[in-house]
């Protein structure tokens, strides 16, 4: 919600600053995103009427103006636009003046011709993105008045962000009521009366869904100038509150919208067959909108129609034929109320968004639709001239939510709140949020008024209270509770430790988001059935993500765009898998690295990570447990992994994560360059460590006995070290692979594995024959269950 502080200042103007208005609004609840002026910085710009137009003597295209800006003396300036004409008054640069961008106005010649200044544009002062010629201001426009002055330029437009349950702040009125009660003053509403009908001109209304829409208005307006233009301080209100003007009808329901929350519609009355009918579609149904789209409707998608088809979608968009154009004399108005929870996602279902769909998804209130249309019939009529008909109402009260009254109780405000607020300010407070207020034996009876969707119970009126009493007003107070502190097992996986772990490995803790696309779901999980989401945020965002490495990728593919190359990123959180009918929560952390191992420097050359750089990193964070010793890594299969490079990981026979290499089509897919290697681990009791243990230091020396073994290639070293750890008693302490060779002297299919056994006794010193001993039924071991042997 965007508006022009100027504006709002008319309804309610403490004597506050902008600076301190903004901090108001934020600390009760309406958060301002942004404080921008209105237009940028010029001077020496004035009010100017064009007195002659002749020719250039040498330029087809150039004018030569005589132009009055009440200076001792007319001003000759050289004019290119087409719409130039005598009796105009325009914005006039003098000689010495500053545009936007600190553009010097001086005198010029320009084709022979003197120019003393120039007549500017509506881009060129920065109040618009483009202009098709110079910007025409009102016939009584004060010739010789700074057009800042006159335009009221130094002004400010506000843009709050707003909770989905604040409707109610969606218009300049409810910002006004606002702050009004922030500040306690009064709030100056404008004059609304009834426009009393000229003709008996009506349309018959019939809705057919009333639970949708329980109140519809219109009402016809004959002869309607149609070349009438917008006044000029109605397209400066709605530019500063980031609406486009397009045309009279348009910009009055526009600047409804803006100035109470009501969105309206305007229909051409002559392209209407029959009555109005306010129904759910029906299947097949189609109508082209005003943005050119043609759309098929769903069976649950509520719409206007006429007595052959549809003309507009309710509360999102009018169709392109009933459309008020420049031709247009008679119009039908629509102003109505839409039910949140029938328009909920029915706009974003269609791909569309817009002002009026925003709104009412969020709440219309259901008793202003009379009041706006009167206001914008008064404006309607003052600007384009026409005769105006009755309101033709038609509502349903027993589908309009009535607002029940709510016991408020004394106790129960200091309780929550944990300060005592005079009834008399709590009173004032309810008063001016335009409540009614009954006071009883324990406190009050509160009705809320009807465009105040958010407050049903008692504690949102508490709620309501404290905001607008000022957070910053209740003092701090602590609990006088005993809170025991209960130790965390030692044992425990601290994912604390972890990532800094990871950040001492020169990685980036990243925080995506739980919903992703579908399409990258199926891509990186198809396996997993995903969880799709029945009110999307988009159509990006539409799973819960089985998997932590679609957000990694999508970051890694945002980075590499920007050409960073490498990327080492890791993340924790939540992944979501549908086990039956119910959603479990995996605690998971995952890492994606890829580029060079480390930054470019003089020491070294460059080095791409590896499979086994990026095991490195996953067994750095399984020494953390104390036992990584029991995760093993063994060939798995993976959808999102390379054939040849994927390591599933497992501890005492239960799966623990996966470690491989980006799979080469989902590399091309999202457009990744280089090896990308990705890792995931559950967290969820799989990380259970065991406590370090003292064990004494042998007094004897260790032994070391290197064996060369020639075996099947597609036999794991895992499972070569399980089986001499088997074979071999407790002495022999560690087990190292120096070399792996496959050769000549290799034959296919087979490799060598070359590895160095340490042995080492605790309460004497080994010999060479119990060496040879335990070497012996190490190698017959090897060779039975693996059919490996020593290489010659």
């Amino acid at each position: 919600m965007k508006f022009s502080e100027a504006w709002l200042r008319e309804w309610v103007n403490p004597e506050i600053t902008t600076s301190e208005l903004s901090d108001q609004l934020s600390m009760a609840g309406l958060e301002v995103d942004s404080v921008s002026p209105v237009a940028p910085q010029f001077e020496g710009v004035l009010v100017g009427e064009i007195l002659t137009v002749e020719a250039h003597p040498d330029a087809q295209k150039l004018r030569v103006c005589t132009v009055d800006v009440a200076a001792d003396e007319m001003l000759s300036i050289v004019c290119g636009a087409a719409n130039v004409t005598a009796g105009m008054r325009v914005p006039v640069a003098r000689v010495g003046a500053r545009l936007p961008g600190n553009f010097k106005i001086k005198k010029a010649k320009l084709r022979g011709e003197p120019s003393f200044g120039m007549i500017c544009s509506a881009s060129e002062l920065g109040l618009a993105d483009a202009s098709d010629g110079i910007m025409p201001l009102p016939a009584d426009a004060p010739v010789g008045e700074d057009i800042r002055n006159y335009l009221k330029l130094d002004d400010q437009a506000i843009e709050v962000d707003l909770t989905p349950d604040r409707g109610d702040c969606l218009s300049l009125a409810g910002i006004a009521r606002e702050v009004g009660v922030i500040n306690r003053c009064a709030v100056t509403v404008p004059e609304i009366a009834p426009v009393v009908a000229a003709i008996p001109d009506a349309v018959q209304v019939e809705i057919k869904a009333a639970d949708a829409c329980p109140r519809y208005a219109c009402r016809v307006i004959r002869g309607i100038n149609p070349v009438a233009e917008t006044p000029l301080w109605m397209r400066e209100r709605l530019r500063r509150g980031d609406i486009r003007s397009i045309s009279p009808v348009v910009d009055v329901t526009n600047y409804v919208l803006l100035e109470l929350g009501q969105p309206m519609h305007g229909f051409d009355l002559n392209q209407l067959s029959g009555g109005i009918i306010v129904r759910q579609a029906e299947a097949g149904e189609k109508l082209r909108l005003l943005d050119g789209q043609e759309i098929e409707f769903t069976p649950d998608t509520l719409i206007i129609a006429d007595a052959s088809s549809p003309v507009a979608l309710a509360g999102i968009m009018g169709g392109e034929a009933s459309a008020v154009t420049d031709r247009t004399q008679d119009i039908l108005l629509e102003s109505a109320f839409f039910a949140p929870i029938a328009m909920a996602g029915k706009a974003r279902g269609y791909g569309l968004h817009t002002d009026s769909s925003h709104r009412f998804e969020r709440g219309v209130d259901p008793a202003l639709q009379a009041k706006a249309m009167e206001r914008a019939t008064a404006l309607l009529i003052g600007i384009v001239g026409g005769k105006a008909g009755p309101v033709v109402e038609v509502a349903s009260p027993e589908c309009l939510t009535q607002k029940p009254a709510i016991s408020l109780r004394h106790q129960r405000i200091e309780r929550i709140l944990g300060v005592t607020i005079a009834d008399k300010v709590i009173t004032d407070i309810l008063t001016r949020l335009e409540m009614q207020v009954e006071t009883t034996k324990d406190g009050w009876m509160v009705t809320p008024p009807s465009c105040r969707f958010d407050i049903t119970i008692e504690v949102d009126l508490i709620e309501e209270i404290g905001r607008i009493y000022g957070y910053t007003e209740i003092p701090t107070s602590h609990a006088p509770s005993t809170m025991p502190i209960r130790s965390k097992p030692e044992t425990a996986f601290d994912l604390h430790r972890a990532k800094e772990l990871l950040v001492d490995r020169d990685y980036q803790e990243v925080i995506t988001y739980s919903f992703i696309s579908s399409e990258i779901q199926s891509l990186v999980d198809p396996q997993q059935q995903s969880i799709a989401l029945a009110n999307p945020i988009s159509s990006e965002m539409s799973v819960m993500r089985t998997s932590l490495w679609p957000g990694l990728l999508q970051t890694a593919g945002y980075n590499h765009s920007r050409q960073q190359s490498r990327i080492r990123i890791f993340e924790s959180g939540l992944r979501f898998v549908l086990q039956g009918s119910e959603i479990k929560q995996k605690n998971t952390i995952s890492g994606l690295l890829t580029g060079d191992v480390s930054q470019e420097q003089w020491g070294e050359s460059g080095r791409e990570v590896d499979f086994f750089g990026a095991k490195a990193d996953v067994e750095a964070i399984f020494s953390l447990t104390g036992c990584a010793d029991e995760f093993i890594f063994s060939s798995g299969k993976h959808p999102a992994l390379h054939p040849g490079q994927t390591a599933k990981i497992q501890r005492n026979g239960e799966s623990v994560g996966w470690l491989g290499m980006l799979h080469p089509k989902l590399e091309q897919k999202l457009e990744l360059s280089g090896a990308t290697y990705l890792f995931e681990i559950a967290l969820d009791g799989l990380l259970e460590g065991r406590l370090p243990a003292f064990a004494p230091l042998s007094r004897f020396p260790s032994i070391r006995r290197d064996i060369a073994l020639v075996l099947d290639q597609d036999i794991e070293f895992e499972a070569v070290k399980s089986c001499i750890r088997e074979a071999a008693p407790e002495i022999l302490t560690d087990i190292r692979l120096f070399d792996v060779y496959t050769g000549e002297k290799v034959d296919s299919g087979r490799r060598s594995l070359a590895l160095g056994l340490i042995l080492q006794e605790t309460s004497q010193t080994l010999t060479d024959e119990a060496v040879d001993g335990i070497m012996d039924n190490i190698v017959q071991a090897l060779e039975k269950d693996l059919n490996a042997y020593l290489r010659e």
